[in-house]
């Protein structure tokens, strides 16, 4: 089974920063591409993602103002959010597709973490 831990989420005020932690633990051989997807009174959207191998994407509403990265050594990805804006309040989902023997390919999610700006 694998679980994905959240940190980082809190109140801020309008053009001020976060980071978001996510550590994957738990039984698999490896992590595949790993993400951060955020869900306000609409659908779930995705925020950000990362391969294995650092290619990173962005929502168009977050590009220069959010960087993803992750430490494969620790399993863990992270969300840096800086300028933030009122619009980017939202629970913060982690996702991770993990790989093990056994299983195969699964898609993982993390419990939510609660990020609200001020304006």
């Amino acid at each position: 089974q694998v679980q994905l831990v959240e940190s980082g989420g809190g109140l801020v005020q309008a053009g001020g920063s976060l980071r978001l932690s996510c550590a994957a633990r738990g039984k698999f051989f490896s992590i595949n591409d790993m993400g951060w997807y955020r869900q306000a009174p609409k659908q779930r959207e995705l925020v950000a993602a990362i391969t294995r191998g650092g290619t990173t994407t962005y929502a168009d509403s977050v590009k220069g103002r959010f960087t993803i990265s992750r430490d494969n050594a620790k399993n863990t990805v992270y969300l840096e959010m800086t300028s933030l804006k009122p619009d980017d309040t939202a629970v913060y989902y982690c996702n991770a597709e993990t790989w093990a023997v056994g299983v195969g390919t699964k898609n993982n999610w993390g419990q939510g973490t609660q990020v609200t700006v001020s304006s």
